[in-house]
């Protein structure tokens, strides 16, 4: 159905004249009758009868009054929803315990009259996809791995360098440690099956193999974060790698420890992707925040893959 030619009866139904509805719509007479007339025909009825006072809508056209003002109210909600500025900003983050939902906690605090859509799109391809399409406005990615060069319409910021910490359970060799260098985890089994094959965190732990010689398993079915603890907890020769600011918790009897990893600290970088010609008024508000949210990615003493995006 003619959205224009809804609005132009509803415009006469609320004028009364054919004439006024015309000044209303800014067009001619002759354009809001033709209008009307080519609603009639897709209607099969009569909408409006002329009287000396002007036009009234007829039995029919009273019927459908409320039903065209109802079509109109839904194109209008229809169009906001993706209007700019109108609509929530759109921003996809790997993991609700990973420090990127963090840090969109922490936007979100800062500015609640920001509307907000958080997704977590599980792989890079969909993810950018997904900002090429505009079907979300931002990600948070580690790109620069290999075989992944970045799209030229897609921009990328480094916003966080995430330090990794060794988490073992009370009866692990290392347990008892303040904190460990890379090389004295040469030689322990660090099990992390939540690594994919594919995707770019299998190529920053892949790069970190190699640079450091260390043996990191990514065997077994991944059933998640709680039963990797259960594992570590349980199991002494088992250790696992962290996120410093990943947000997790587990029961007292675990006894876990959370070892911090030095000389070199090796991080996670995770950078905002977002697509160069994205008008959504909320994004650079988070770009804003992010500069300052988090300690500055690329301090000294760090370790990030080569293929990790330079700090401006």
């Amino acid at each position: 159905m003619d959205l224009e030619a809804v609005r132009t009866f509803a415009a006469v139904a609320e004028a009364g004249q054919f004439q006024k509805a015309a000044v209303d719509l800014s067009l001619t007479q002759q354009a809001v009758s033709k209008r009307i007339a080519t609603l009639e025909r897709a209607l099969g009825v009569r909408l409006f009868a002329r009287t000396p006072r002007g036009a009234e809508p007829t039995i029919d056209g009273q019927a459908f009054l409320p039903h065209a003002r109802e079509l109109l109210r839904v194109a209008e909600r229809a169009a906001a929803s993706v209007r700019v500025g109108r609509r929530p900003l759109r921003v996809d983050v790997l993991s609700s315990r990973g420090a990127t939902a963090g840090l969109m906690r922490g936007f979100h605090g800062a500015h609640p009259e920001v509307d907000l859509d958080v997704l977590m799109l599980f792989d890079i391809d969909r993810a950018i996809e997904a900002l090429r399409t505009g079907s979300i406005d931002a990600t948070f990615r580690a790109v620069g791995a290999p075989g992944r060069p970045l799209p030229e319409d897609l921009a990328c910021a480094r916003v966080l360098d995430e330090p990794l910490q060794l988490m073992t359970g009370p009866g692990h060799a290392l347990a008892g440690e303040k904190s460990v260098t890379v090389a004295d985890l040469v030689g322990h089994r660090i099990w992390m099956p939540g690594v994919t094959p594919g995707t770019e965190w299998a190529a920053y732990y892949e790069d970190l193999v190699a640079a450091f010689g260390l043996t990191i398993e990514a065997t077994g079915p991944n059933f998640g974060a709680d039963a990797l603890l259960d594992t570590v907890a349980d199991t002494p020769a088992l250790a696992t790698l962290m996120g410093a600011y990943a947000r997790i918790v587990w029961p007292a009897g675990h006894g876990l420890r959370l070892i911090p990893v030095v000389d070199p600290v090796p991080v996670y970088p995770h950078s905002l992707l977002w697509h160069r010609d994205n008008p959504h008024p909320a994004l650079a508000t988070l770009r804003e925040h992010l500069a300052t949210a988090a300690p500055a990615p690329g301090a000294a003493g760090t370790w990030v893959p080569p293929w990790t995006p330079v700090v401006d």
